[in-house]
């Protein structure tokens, strides 16, 4: 019988101990630390600028490959007619008109849907009520409103009012409920052990909790109104010789003013990129990016 034996187990080598010193970072910035080509590049405003700068260099070299000013303006073109109509007082009186009677329709539908979705977290009637009228409401087009708003308001604002209600109402109606509905059960058990009923906890327990839902149904429901609006004075936007951007859009489609036409669009486009940056993401960071329920 052959003797036996045992493999010996190998052990790794124990390395000797030892402690570094880390440098403090007080008064290091890590951003100031990047080379100052990739600090520019972190900066959002840089990037999108650059996106701008593209889409501006495109559209000039495909207005200059097709030289028809009357079909495609260049964007110098564009931009001469936007400076002199601007200069002129007729583009800003044409954008406050717009804007004005924008902001009085979105008001009336961000009222309107909050109504709806109180009523839809409080009762089942509500919520019932909520449910049918968007399945009905929310998938018709507001241009298709366009023939009713005119024969029941007649032409002028009460019929641009009535399509922004109604382009605001439903998206915003439904993202505020989505969000009242993703609210814990420990947040809402805690404003009913406060006594918390009606508006005051939907105010103070529920609008809190769902304002990312919130923000995103402002943002849509804005988006929504602010088209609908142009589209709508195309139509029917002016009232005793005063319109807004949409019936400036129109008047100089039919003159054949094409530079205008692009001003005026350009106009709408740089409202909207204002209103989204200026307005919307100002909100959100001193909001719910602040508070650390939003990216």
């Amino acid at each position: 019988m052959s003797p036996s034996f045992q493999t010996p187990v190998a052990t790794p080598p124990i390395r000797a101990e030892y402690e570094r010193e880390l440098v403090p970072l007080d008064g290091i910035d890590p951003v100031r630390s990047l080379p100052w080509l990739a600090r520019l590049w972190s900066m959002a405003a840089v990037r999108r600028t650059l996106i701008l700068a593209m889409l501006a260099g495109l559209w000039q070299a495909v207005a200059l490959w097709q030289d028809n000013e009357l079909l495609l303006p260049s964007f110098t073109a564009t931009l001469q007619a936007l400076t002199e109509d601007w200069g002129s007082g007729e583009l800003p009186a044409k954008s406050g008109r717009s804007l004005w009677v924008l902001a009085q329709g979105y008001v009336l539908g961000m009222a309107a849907a909050l109504v709806l979705t109180s009523l839809a977290v409080s009762t089942q009637l509500g919520r019932d009520l909520l449910a049918t009228l968007t399945s009905m409401l929310n998938p018709l087009p507001a241009i298709a409103l366009l023939p009713l708003a005119l024969l029941w308001f007649g032409l002028g604002q009460g019929s641009l009012l009535f399509v922004l209600v109604h382009s605001v109402l439903w998206p915003m109606a439904l993202n505020t409920y989505a969000g009242f509905q993703a609210v814990p059960e420990t947040l809402r058990m805690a404003g009913r052990n406060y006594g918390l009923k009606g508006l005051r906890y939907v105010l103070q327990i529920l609008v809190p909790a769902a304002l990312p839902a919130i923000l995103s149904g402002l943002k849509i429901g804005w988006a929504f109104a602010w088209r609908t609006l142009i589209a709508a004075e195309l139509v029917f936007g002016a009232s005793s010789g005063q319109g807004g951007l949409g019936w400036y859009i129109f008047q100089n489609r039919n003159e054949l003013y094409t530079d205008k036409v692009f001003a005026g669009l350009l106009t709408v486009i740089v409202i909207g990129l204002l209103v989204e940056v200026l307005g919307f993401h100002t909100l959100e960071r001193l909001t719910v990016r602040r508070w650390g329920t939003q990216r």
